[in-house]
């Protein structure tokens, strides 16, 4: 079984979590050849908190970024993987991971994960689902299994070079896996591989309706089919955060853009995502959700 990969960690004022992360990936059965952690212009003491590991960890290596003076979606959280990724682009390794700072999971995750790339030769990226813990109870942040969740995608070296690496974009975890879906490689994310979400998805956003409403005119131009988007939206009224009126800004800013006559991206990336959300608007698709919305949790 090939294990040698390496973790690239775009982290920006994260003391409340980062100390989680690190505990989980230092206690990992297979652990990483190497883990970059870009410190991308923390004014918290996210930096000193990872310091505290260095010593013991010499296979961790800190690098820090100047503050820009916000926090960039997208664009900011790619520029700072790829200023980790150079620092092992050259190391022989097999799987390369974007992990965030805000994660928790088992010892033996890497390692399980790694044994999913090793029963199945054509999977280009794959993680875990994702998990908050609310009132002690674990509530799953839905995705369809295609989906490989953004906060921690490992993905295979051929994969990784044959789309191009991560496209610096709101939205490169979803333009990643569609091209690696064209060229026929296959992408999961794992039920039985927990981790768990420190903070819901946009938790962090001061703004966080305008985000939503963004994330809407973001899937207009990704090409999401107007049917899906709607269905979409609705589940994320029930589930995301914030509840309710979040779902209501998604589906806002989605028919915003498409009034507008918007700019979408390439044309057949969209005829490809068009042709997959036809395929999940089905009953099989459905039963999935609800199996693993009223799952039992602790």
């Amino acid at each position: 079984m090939r294990t040698r990969y390496v973790i690239i960690t775009p982290t920006r004022d994260e003391e409340r979590t980062v100390e989680q992360t690190l505990r989980s990936v230092t206690s990992q059965t297979v652990r990483p050849v190497r883990w970059v952690i870009v410190n991308d212009g923390s004014t918290d003491r996210t930096r000193e908190i990872i310091e505290r590991y260095l010593p013991e960890h010499p296979w961790i290596e800190l690098v820090d970024r100047v503050d820009r003076g916000y926090r960039a979606l997208g664009g900011g959280v790619v520029d700072a993987f790829d200023c980790g990724f150079e620092r092992v682009r050259d190391l022989g390794w097999d799987f390369v991971v974007k992990l965030d700072a805000d994660l928790a999971f088992e010892p033996d995750y890497f390692e399980r994960l790694l044994q999913r790339f090793d029963d199945n030769p054509k999977l280009g990226m794959a993680s875990g689902k994702t998990f908050l813990v609310e009132g002690g109870q674990k509530r799953i942040e839905y995705c369809h299994d295609e989906h490989v969740r953004g906060p921690a995608k490992m993905y295979a070296r051929d994969c990784f070079e044959r789309i191009g690496g991560l496209e610096p974009v709101r939205g490169w975890d979803m333009i990643d896996e569609t091209r690696a879906q064209m060229l026929g490689l296959e992408t999961r994310s794992f039920l039985d591989l927990e981790i768990i979400h420190l903070r819901p998805i946009d938790g962090r956003q001061s703004q966080v309706l305008r985000s939503r409403f963004e994330m809407g005119k973001l899937y207009y131009f990704l090409g999401y089919h107007w049917l899906y988007h709607l269905v979409r939206s609705a589940r994320s009224a029930w589930q995301d955060y914030p509840r309710g009126i979040g779902g209501i800004m998604l589906l806002l800013g989605y028919f915003t853009a498409a009034l507008r006559g918007a700019e979408q991206y390439d044309p057949e990336y969209v005829a490809f995502v068009h042709r997959k959300q036809r395929e999940r608007l089905s009953l099989a698709h459905w039963k999935s959700f609800w199996r693993s919305s009223v799952r039992p949790t602790t």
